[in-house]
């Protein structure tokens, strides 16, 4: 038998793009980070004086650095199902970015900080606003208001159908249980698609 002709037989992985969006020192790039299995590509630079005034740090006076374009990572979820990750970058000046990335792919992941939970009506508003799919995954800080699903939900006026779920995005477990939620989510949509409609 052709070696060449066995291994073009084999079928490729199902390849899915899915955006992590959320405000500004949500959590994003650590999400991608801590989950993905391949060395993320992180497009951080240092904040600068220049951003003083522009960028909102209330709630988030640590924080050093920003994404300016984007985080990218990977996951094979099972075999044959390879996510590719797309961490947005969160302040309102580069959301320019976000149509670009958001071009193929199927579902979002909305991280929402309870510190500063009105950062994520820009997401929710653009997901919403497109018709793609995402659920709401409550990065849990240590400073952090302790909020149910249900409060995050109703805060946010999110859909009975949106699925709002705890998580640590530092930690891969918490996040791979969010990425798992959210292939999920996706399937059970596309089920309930009807006939001849995308789902």
């Amino acid at each position: 038998m052709d070696s060449r002709r066995s291994e073009a037989a084999e079928p490729l992985p199902l390849a899915v793009k899915i955006l992590v969006a959320g405000g500004f020192g949500a959590g994003k790039t650590t999400f991608v980070g801590s989950v993905s299995e391949i060395r993320p590509l992180r497009t951080e630079e240092v904040l600068s004086e220049r951003g003083v005034g522009v960028d909102d740090t209330s709630g988030v006076a640590d924080k050093t650095t920003t994404t300016v374009a984007m985080d990218f990572g990977r996951i094979t979820v099972r075999s044959g199902l390879v996510l590719y990750l797309f961490g947005t970058p969160g302040q309102d000046r580069f959301w320019f970015m976000w149509d670009e990335l958001s071009q193929g792919a199927l579902g979002a992941i909305v991280l929402a900080d309870t510190r500063r939970l009105g950062d994520c009506f820009p997401a929710v508003d653009y997901f919403e606003s497109r018709g793609l799919p995402f659920l709401v995954a409550v990065n849990q800080f240590d400073d952090g208001y302790d909020y149910t699903e249900e409060e995050v939900a109703d805060a946010l006026d999110l859909s009975p159908q949106t699925p709002v779920l705890l998580c640590d995005a530092r930690d891969r477990d918490s996040a791979k249980h969010v990425l798992t939620d959210l292939v999920r989510h996706l399937i059970a949509l596309g089920d309930r698609a009807p006939a001849g409609h995308p789902a």
